[in-house]
């Protein structure tokens, strides 16, 4: 059989479920690529993958996406590693930057201006190097690692998870295990059991990882900030975002949103 090619996000978020894999006897059976949550989505849409750690704003745009796993990147509150960073308050800012990794963030980021926030700042798409550009009337949408120690450079943080639980009173999902094809039952069973491994095993992953920063907490990052699993709350979480998602999708491009659990 030949092995599974699966891609996942690179951030610091993944590395107990990427740890769960990678200690398992699943290894050998898989080719594992690490990218940009974006990248990831390109390669579950081209079929270079066939399973992948995808943002889920990519699930409209799969053909019979199957959410295959009890384990997602996501937060019940504050996330830390997705938020808007900014000189001014947020009601003074003119134009926002957004991050070009993930359109999970970009979209919730859109959702939460509109409906949470209730203002409208020029959305201007971001490229490398963007951070430095953040300041005075003008803030950035920044997620993943890159966002780590931002929080004591700029006086106002607006963190996306936990302006969503206040929207909402729900969990976020960012991302989850997504295949657009059936995968063996037994397969499956063993790739969940090693996430499984993964989680349980977060407390001897501080001794493994550096932290990224002085102030940063490995450990704590892990068990407080992100919630691994996809239970029945994170489920209603992501039919209601992706049902907002389409709500701000003119009619005559609307997808179906149907997801397979």
């Amino acid at each position: 059989m030949s092995a599974i090619k699966i891609t996942a996000v690179s951030y610091l978020n993944t590395k107990p479920l990427l740890y769960g894999l990678l200690k398992s006897d699943l290894a050998a059976d898989i080719e594992l690529q690490l990218d940009i949550p974006s990248v990831c989505a390109k390669k579950l849409l081209s079929g270079q993958a066939d399973l992948g750690l995808v943002p889920v704003a990519v699930l409209p745009e799969l053909i019979s996406p199957r959410i295959v796993s009890d384990y997602c990147i996501g937060a019940d509150g504050t996330v830390r590693t997705v938020c808007i960073f900014s000189e001014r308050p947020l009601e003074q800012v003119e134009r926002l930057y957004l991050d070009f990794h993930s359109r999970t963030s970009v979209e919730l980021t859109k959702i939460l201006l509109s409906e949470y926030w209730m203002l409208n700042p020029e959305l201007t798409p971001a490229q490398e190097g963007y951070e430095a550009l953040i300041g005075g009337t003008t803030a950035g949408l920044v997620i993943g690692d890159r966002a780590i120690g931002l929080e004591q450079k700029f006086p106002y943080v607006y963190d996306l998870g936990e302006a969503w639980k206040n929207l909402t009173g729900l969990p976020f999902v960012f991302a989850a295990w997504v295949s657009t094809r059936p995968l063996d039952p037994g397969f499956l069973k063993r790739f969940n059991d090693a996430l499984h491994t993964g989680i349980h095993d977060i407390p001897q992953l501080k001794y493994l990882l550096p932290s990224p920063h002085p102030d940063f907490s490995v450990e704590d990052y892990f068990l407080h900030n992100i919630s691994y699993h996809l239970d029945t709350p994170k489920k209603q979480a992501l039919s209601l975002f992706l049902e907002k998602m389409r709500a701000r999708v003119e009619p005559s491009l609307r997808q179906s949103l149907e997801v397979s659990y």
